[in-house]
């Protein structure tokens, strides 16, 4: 944003804020004095006071929108529970009563005009000065002033005549010019803080409830279905397996006193099934956090997974240390998912797995050379990754267009997300 636009834009939010606050002010005050006095009669004094609360309301979506001006990003507006379905005319009436943001507006609607007045001031003193002071030389000659009346300007210049008058003013008017910005910058985060403060900090705590909420969800939601999978994969792999080598060792065993011969090719046959069962327990088993994993930390546990993939693997670890426990799981299982999607179904010749730590948060990027095609859709491996990232304050993208090449990026925090 250039400077030109940021001065236009904090004089904006400055200078309106003061008739905004005068008519919230002038609205509000009498609506709650008159609800607070006119209680005893109940009905009326509830109404004036839902009155009281809606005018505040409404005052305070019209900041909320000046805040996404000033700020140039969208601020979250609290949700205001509508009264339930099928009450009566006096439940809904009061029902304004009930929102704690709605006191919290009204707090805003009253508390507010002081403050806009002290930005108002200070933003419209500056700019005087500012072109007073530097157009001075022109409308100064017509303001009548006796010379030697101004003790300032003969301290500082050592006389008192148009000449030094409009010296000092130009230097008042470009001081002020050059701190004008500062100035109004300070008086727009001083206003633009109180607001957020009374007006978003509450739906922004309402917006992480929600986020933990749909964490935890997709926490559960990602071990269910983990647990399915490995569930279903035992059952139609490595137990019809071990059932077929149970029998194949009971038909050897009768075997081994009429035809011993054959009862060693039925062991061999057996050996085979074992060795085979075996195999198909450790893939298996990488769905599970190996104890490299808890042992050795993130970096040992993907050089671990880089060994054993059928797909050549570069791998590139910048982070000291360990890291928090699950974050540790979620990047683990996105680096295992991926690299078995690239062995079953990319066709590619190499991949590279990256880890980077920034600003508190670690990024994963594993990309690939192969066919693309892969995204994120319900009852894929990838969708479930997707779930145990944000079940752990992260997020999931996959970059994969036909032809590839295949980019798949998790983060996560490296510390425990603190609710």
């Amino acid at each position: 944003m250039t400077i030109l636009r940021r001065l236009g834009l904090d004089a904006a939010y400055n200078l309106l804020g003061l008739p905004l606050a005068v008519a919230s002010f002038a609205l509000c005050v009498p609506l709650f004095a008159a609800g607070v006095g006119t209680l005893v009669t109940f009905f009326i004094g509830v109404a004036l006071l839902a009155a009281a609360l809606l005018v505040a309301r409404g005052f305070a979506d019209v900041e909320r929108l000046r805040l996404e001006r000033l700020y140039g990003r969208p601020v979250p507006r609290p949700r205001y529970q509508p009264a339930p379905e099928g009450t009566g005319w006096i439940r809904r009436m009061a029902n304004p009563l009930r929102q704690g943001q709605g006191w919290l507006d009204l707090l805003y609607g009253i508390v507010n005009l002081p403050v806009a007045i002290i930005t108002f001031v200070f933003t419209l003193t500056w700019w005087a000065l500012a072109l007073g002071g530097l157009t001075y030389w022109i409308w100064g000659r017509f303001v009548p002033e006796p010379d030697g009346q101004n003790i300032v300007i003969i301290r500082l210049l050592g006389a008192d005549d148009e000449s030094t008058r409009t010296v000092f003013n130009t230097m008042v008017g470009v001081f002020a010019l050059v701190t004008v910005y500062a100035v109004q910058r300070g008086m727009a985060a001083l206003h633009a803080g109180f607001a957020s403060m009374l007006l978003t900090r509450l739906a922004q705590l309402q917006g992480r409830i929600d986020h933990l909420t749909e964490g935890r969800a997709a926490a559960v939601s990602a071990e269910a279905v983990a647990l399915r999978k490995l569930e279903r994969d035992i059952h139609d792999g490595p137990q019809q397996r071990l059932i077929r080598l149970a029998m194949e060792l009971s038909r050897a065993r009768r075997q081994l006193a009429d035809d011993p011969d054959a009862a060693g090719h039925t062991i061999e046959d057996a050996l085979g099934q074992a060795k085979e069962t075996l195999d198909e327990l450790r893939a298996l088993s990488r769905g599970i956090a190996p104890p490299i994993l808890a042992d050795r930390g993130l970096a040992a546990a993907l050089t671990s997974l880089a060994e054993r993939s059928t797909v050549p693997v570069t791998l590139d670890v910048a982070v000291e240390g360990r890291l928090a426990a699950s974050t540790e799981n979620a990047l683990y299982f996105a680096a295992a998912e991926a690299l078995s999607n690239i062995a079953k179904h990319s066709g590619a010749a190499s991949a590279r797995i990256e880890v980077t730590e920034q600003d508190g948060r670690v990024y994963l990027m594993v990309t690939d050379d192969g066919a693309g095609g892969a995204h994120v859709a319900k009852g894929h491996g990838l969708a479930g990754l997707a779930d145990r990232l944000r079940a752990v304050d992260g997020e999931f993208a996959v970059d994969s267009p036909a032809g590839g090449p295949t980019i798949l990026v998790a983060q996560a925090p490296s510390t425990v997300p603190v609710a």
